[in-house]
């Protein structure tokens, strides 16, 4: 078992990049093993830890195709669908109320004695 050569934050060399660094170069792991770690120090918890990949075996990023769009409308569509009126909300749906503000302001019917 070989351990990961680890950096600290700032000192990664050239040709290292995070996941969100290469989306922001429009690039993928693309399947490759973890490179190095980098490590940011913290005080009262352990370090905060990133993986690199390298720059040179990322892919292209896969571009959205129409199907992929659709399902993206369509899972935004039901974040947004209340279950209680089944409206559109205009806004994603808080997980702590589970329906939409106005269905969450009304009392409940033939409420309890």
């Amino acid at each position: 078992m070989s351990t990961l050569p680890v950096y600290r934050w700032c000192l990664a060399p050239d040709g290292l990049a995070t996941r969100r660094q290469l989306r922001a170069m429009g690039l993928r792991p693309g399947g490759q093993d973890v490179a190095a770690e980098l490590q940011r120090p913290r005080r009262r918890r352990g370090p905060l830890v990133a993986y690199l990949y390298r720059i040179d075996h990322a892919r292209p990023v896969r571009p959205m195709t129409p199907g992929r769009w659709a399902a993206l409308a369509r899972a935004n569509r039901a974040r947004r669908t209340c279950p209680a009126c089944r409206r559109d909300a205009g806004y994603v749906i808080p997980t702590t109320l589970g329906t939409c503000v106005p269905c969450a302001d009304t009392p409940p019917v033939g409420g309890s004695r």
